[in-house]
């Protein structure tokens, strides 16, 4: 009921989205979003672009997903990273998805800066360009010029584009509910909560206040690493809906000509790139997950500089070194370990059998066994762990996918500057490093000092939480359920069992009963009918005989 009012409210961007959708050929997902009373069945607008070679689906979604606009596009760039959500056919034209826009005029972009910083830009800037250098669906990018020279990018919001957002998201988390609550595919892979994190990382893609302090973060976490440049955000020219950050004149990374003619090491940047999200990964555990040829510029002395920190991915310390330990296991090709962490980590949907999957990762580990780690690639590892743990209904943590995805990139990246860098023999010695850190004197007294303070504090605890429990159950507040798992298929044989004596020994009453009424009862008129009678009687019992001794037969018991 209540998602019929919603449906009525947005009524209209329903309609859009079933049209779409049909456009493309993707009627049936409109039906199973239960939209397809909203498509309207005529020819003329049910076209798109023709071409020689028909378009796939896969194709097709990509489509329906740019016409749908910006929180549809940002879906489709999330779902990229999901190999475990999403087939590899959806996953290459989903990555093609380009975040573009028409740019809106110049007085909407002074109209919003004069609301958000308390003047027009020609007072708060020397200079300020009325041509965006980059337009998106999201906001625009300007350059600009302070009053002291500082050349800086001002990112303005789009108007309105926050209100669209927030209508699509409702609408998008009505169907995600509804698909959950009425599809096998939905609550399996519980659309509902993989749609909350979404939501929640585009809500914060729309704050640039998030994306300056994310860019803060990192630029604290590289102070004194001169391989990282971070543009430093100008906190007095920012808001919600404009950043102001210094300008980047570097070369794009993968502008290999330029790259060549300014005489820059091209190996060198491939292990700087590789430094930089091997220790954002292992040492910080918070990394930039949007690490595409356009946001990764080039400085002098092969110095990488990075922009656009909006989408950021997090570990937490018990998943680093739970991945510090899937490393090793791989190393060791201990497919025993490899099965404990990934068990671990990941959320089965189902009985998960551990001799088999033990297996099928020891065949994994085969494959690489007498390889040395040069000729191993990253993604190559990370595509089977996935594959594997997809085969066995193991759904591994959100960012953990986004992380094998941002370090294939990068691999992919690494290679493309220089063939002969191999990502997994020089991200051995980090994983070393890394891996001794974690087991350092001075991390193992503070996990113990952290551990003790829990243990004394939930010591308090105890007397009090005990009383409380000792009072419910005095009350009777408190009820004990009994599950005992594996007893289901005994109880229902038990059941048919109990059912066929009960059967039996009606059969038998009745053939016992039938007999001593043949004997006994003699009404008036029996000569004529009673044999009849007794003889319908008795085909009916000799035939509920025989169909019971036929079951009993065919269940082989």
């Amino acid at each position: 009921m209540l998602f019929k009012q919603k449906q009525t409210r947005h009524l209209k961007r329903y309609r859009e989205i079933a049209t779409i959708l049909a456009r493309h050929g993707l009627g049936w997902l409109a039906l199973q979003l239960n939209l397809g009373g909203l498509i309207p069945f005529h020819r003329g607008l049910l076209g798109h672009p023709k071409r020689k070679e028909p378009y796939t689906q896969a194709e097709h979604m990509r489509m329906a997903l740019e016409d749908l606009g910006a929180t549809f596009i940002k879906l489709g760039q999330i779902l990229s990273t999901r190999p475990d959500l999403v087939p590899p056919e959806y996953i290459i034209q989903f990555s093609k998805l380009q975040d573009s826009a028409p740019p809106f005029p110049y007085a909407e972009v002074a109209e919003i800066i004069q609301k958000e910083l308390g003047a027009p830009p020609e007072k708060i800037f020397k200079v300020f360009e009325t041509q965006p250098r980059a337009s998106a669906s999201i906001g625009q990018v300007h350059n600009a010029r302070l009053k002291d020279d500082s050349l800086v990018v001002v990112k303005v919001q789009r108007p309105g584009v926050e209100a669209l957002i927030e209508q699509d998201l409702e609408v998008l988390g009505d169907l995600a509910r509804f698909a959950s609550q009425h599809t096998e595919l939905g609550a399996y892979y519980d659309v509902e909560g993989w749609f909350e994190e979404f939501a929640f990382v585009l809500r914060n893609e729309l704050d640039y206040t998030y994306e300056g302090h994310n860019a803060e973060r990192i630029r604290r976490n590289f102070a004194g690493d001169e391989r990282l440049y971070v543009p430093p955000i100008y906190w007095e020219y920012s808001t919600k809906r404009v950043l102001t950050m210094e300008e980047i004149s570097g070369i794009k990374i993968n502008d290999f000509e330029s790259l060549n003619k300014a005489g820059l090491d091209r190996r060198r940047i491939a292990e700087n790139c590789a430094h930089i999200a091997l220790t954002m990964t292992y040492e910080h555990g918070f990394f930039h997950a949007d690490p595409h040829p356009g946001n990764l510029f080039v400085l002098p002395n092969e110095v990488i500089a990075v922009i656009d920190y909006g989408i950021i991915g997090r570990l937490d310390e018990n998943l680093r070194l739970s991945l510090l330990r899937m490393d090793m296991a791989l190393a060791r090709k201990d497919a025993d370990r490899l099965v404990d962490e990934l068990m671990v980590l990941g959320i089965s949907k189902g009985s998960l059998r551990r001799h088999v999957f033990k297996r099928d990762l020891d065949h994994f580990i085969q494959r690489f066994y007498d390889k040395p780690l040069k000729e191993i690639t990253a993604s190559q590892v990370f595509n089977g762990l996935v594959s594997v743990s997809l085969r066995h209904r193991l759904q591994l943590p959100s960012d953990l996918i986004v992380l094998f995805k941002v370090i294939a990139m990068s691999e992919g990246l690494a290679g493309q500057l220089d063939p002969e860098f191999k990502l997994m023999e020089f991200a051995e010695p980090y994983f070393k490093r890394f891996w001794l850190q974690s087991r350092s004197l001075g991390r193992q007294v503070r996990k113990i000092a952290e551990g003790t303070q829990e243990l004394a504090e939930l010591s308090y605890e105890i007397p009090r939480h005990a009383r409380h429990l000792l009072g419910q159950l005095e009350r009777g507040e408190v009820t004990f359920i009994y599950r005992l798992e594996g007893l289901q298929e005994s109880l229902r044989q038990f059941q048919q069992a109990a059912n066929r004596v009960s059967m039996s020994i009606l059969a038998a009453a009745l053939v016992i009963g039938l007999g001593l009424l043949m004997l006994i009862y003699h009404p008036p008129g029996w000569e004529k009918y009673g044999g009849w009678f007794f003889g319908l009687l008795f085909i009916v019992i000799a035939l509920f005989t025989l169909g019971l001794l036929w079951r009993i037969w065919r269940s082989g018991r």
